[in-house]
């Protein structure tokens, strides 16, 4: 599954599910912006795991929650490689607190990144989404948004949110062939779940069929492949990888 000659942007690639995107992407040939916010060294390793295999790769810096932010990434994409075919809107965060502890503040922050941020990417790149020849915006959402979880109200709202937001853009774009697709992982091997207590990954294991978490290469295989030709007869769905925990 080629990606050779496209552009694909990454949000939040310095890491986790992000980082294992982009390095798919960069093996399959494309040319991957691998979008960060903070953690610079990381963003440059990516550029290096990718330019060593041979791929063509730049960081930028970019708080997704700023739109003038995401305008400048949106020029230095440009500058170059030209024209996204494919956003990956992947960066998210969490502040886990349960309901009646959870402040305005809590709320805001991760609305304003988790579903803010999708806004502001996927607004600034939607003319090269239009414009490709097979343009791809992947959401990257979350099994949470499907079943929610205690401590998540603000995070598993915004993950539910891409669904809706996956469908109705995928209906906007579907006159120019081009998709909108979303992607719903479990628990993932990641620095989010190395963050969790043994007790409750115990717990969190019992409910999936599989008996394991997921690695990062069984969502970037997915994502890969959503991003490349075959998939163009696909879209506005919710492709669930969660060991079987949410139908």
């Amino acid at each position: 599954m080629s990606l050779e000659d496209q552009t694909c942007v990454v949000t939040g690639a310095s890491r986790g599910i992000g980082r294992g995107i982009a390095e798919e992407f960069g093996r399959c040939g494309a040319n991957v912006v691998v979008n960060y916010r903070s953690s610079e060294a990381a963003a440059h390793e990516v550029v290096d795991s990718i330019e060593d295999e041979g791929g063509e790769a730049i960081a930028v810096q970019a708080d997704v929650a700023d739109y003038d932010a995401v305008a400048a990434m949106t020029e230095t994409t440009h500058d170059a490689f030209g024209p996204a075919d494919v956003l990956v809107n992947n960066a998210g965060l969490t502040v886990d607190r349960t309901f009646e502890n959870m402040s305005r503040e809590d709320w805001e922050r991760v609305i304003d990144v988790n579903l803010g941020g999708v806004y502001n990417c996927t607004h600034c790149l939607f003319d090269d989404i239009t414009d490709a020849e097979h343009g791809r915006l992947i959401n990257i959402s979350s099994v949470v948004g499907q079943q929610g979880n205690y401590g998540q109200a603000n995070y598993a709202t915004t993950k539910s949110g891409l669904f809706g937001f996956t469908r109705t853009i995928a209906l906007e774009l579907a006159r120019t062939d081009s998709t909108a697709n979303c992607v719903a992982p479990g628990f993932v091997e990641t620095d989010m779940l190395d963050e969790v207590s043994e007790e409750v990954k115990e717990k969190i294991l019992d409910r999936i069929p599989l008996n394991r978490f997921a690695e990062v290469e069984d969502v970037s295989g997915i994502v890969r492949f959503v991003a490349s030709e075959e998939s163009s007869y696909m879209t506005g769905q919710i492709l669930a990888v969660n060991g079987g925990m949410e139908w």
